[in-house]
């Protein structure tokens, strides 16, 4: 059995905050693939919780990047209308 990435989930899932949107993408993907892997007994599930909770911040950093992006590209839209 593989052992978990938990904590380097979890910090993925913080650092998106701080630092990088590519951090909660990475945490997101890694964390759904632990999970399905802990699921299937091929993994270690002792860090299953750990592993929830970097997955959860890695998809709400990147949903909260998302939507910084659109507001920004219709700031930017509506401000180049309005010039015209």
């Amino acid at each position: 059995m593989r052992p978990h990435r938990a904590p380097l989930i979890l910090v993925f899932g913080i650092l998106e905050f701080a630092l990088c949107p590519f951090f909660g993408l990475a945490a997101w993907i890694m964390g759904t693939r632990d999970l399905n892997e802990m699921q299937l007994g091929q993994m270690d599930p002792a860090g299953h919780d750990l592993t929830k909770a970097g997955r959860i911040l890695g998809m709400v950093a990147t949903a909260m990047i998302v939507v910084e992006v659109g507001i920004l590209v219709t700031f930017f839209a509506v401000g180049f209308s309005a010039a015209h």
